[in-house]
């Protein structure tokens, strides 16, 4: 069945939708959030529920919003969400609209009370993302972006600022100069910890102070949530985010946002290597939106003897010879 064709002014459209929904689900995120640290402060934990079964509750309330929302409007479109995923709703990919959705991504943030939580709302047409919007209410930051249109962040009241917020992009010569992006993810076996952590200490560590291989990155950081990562990529607050075992749904609205700030987006080093000299070089195709292994390098300005876009390619490749890959669990 051919798919319906999108317009840039349906996308418009879409968007101006989609960022109300994400308000409205941003309200019953704080709703959780207090709920959440009321009962962590309570004694007789016994009586109570503990803060995992409440992340659940508002997790399941949010996508049953969006869900219930989305398809009142767009009745015709798919729908990707991460509750609805691990429930056994797992429709493959088609050309038709879909929806992606992560309903609260940062769910440990959220438990803690650490205000780096947002919802995560990205659309796929004809396989690649499309749209996205990125909202954290702890904050009022918002992120959106389209194809072909750009992205923005608002914050409070304040009019949409295009993003990258430096202009031009600033310069970035090598991974030494950079702030990155890592997590430690849920999977903690030695095998995966072990490698995480080698590869964390090469990045951070001093060469001449005995770290073999090292870079001596400015620093390393973990935000906590994929989807920020992303947006603050875009932002140029980070200069590049490494992640496995992630799901589209957490990177969907965050690939467009990055990309549409002049980000790099690619997906494993086979899958880099194999285009990395090609013009399909940061094309998210659908292996890569789905391969559970992300590289986002922001956009940065073009120097005397190299254009910007080499610079990304080059950060890339030696971030790679840098770090360890491990499967995702």
């Amino acid at each position: 069945m051919t798919s319906p064709e999108l317009t840039s002014a349906d996308l418009r459209s879409i968007l101006d939708f989609t960022v109300k929904l994400a308000r409205k689900a941003g309200d019953i995120i704080l709703e959780g959030s207090a709920a959440i640290q009321s009962a962590s402060s309570e004694s007789g934990v016994g009586e109570k529920k503990n803060s995992v079964d409440l992340v659940t509750e508002f997790d399941v309330k949010v996508e049953e919003l969006v869900k219930k929302e989305l398809k009142s409007q767009y009745p015709t479109f798919q729908f990707i969400g991460e509750e609805s995923y691990a429930a056994g709703s797992r429709p493959p990919l088609t050309d038709t609209p879909t929806f992606c959705v992560d309903p609260i991504d940062g769910t440990t943030n959220f438990i803690h009370g650490f205000p780096f939580v947002c919802i995560s709302l990205g659309l796929i047409y004809r396989r690649q993302p499309i749209l996205g919007v990125i909202y954290n209410p702890f904050l009022d930051h918002l992120y959106t972006g389209i194809s072909g249109q750009g992205s923005y962040l608002t914050s409070k009241d304040s009019e949409p600022v295009r993003l990258p917020l430096s202009k031009p992009a600033k310069p970035l010569s090598s991974l030494s100069q950079a702030l990155i992006a890592v997590e430690w993810g849920s999977d903690r076996s030695q095998t995966t910890i072990n490698a995480k952590s080698s590869s964390f200490s090469r990045l951070a560590g001093d060469p001449a102070q005995g770290v073999a291989d090292a870079k001596m990155a400015h620093s390393l950081r973990s935000v906590g949530s994929a989807a920020l990562n992303f947006a603050l990529v875009a932002q140029g607050g980070l200069d590049l985010y490494w992640e496995i075992g992630c799901w589209p749904w957490d990177v969907c609205a965050g690939i467009v946002i990055a990309q549409e700030a002049g980000a790099v987006v690619c997906g494993s080093y086979a899958s880099f290597s194999s285009t990395s000299k090609e013009n399909k070089f940061g094309v998210v195709t659908e292996e890569i939106l789905t391969g559970r292994k992300y590289i986002v390098v922001r956009a940065i300005g073009d120097a005397q003897t190299e254009k910007g876009v080499e610079t990304q390619r080059r950060i890339i490749e030696e971030f790679y010879t840098t770090v360890e890959e491990v499967e995702p669990v």
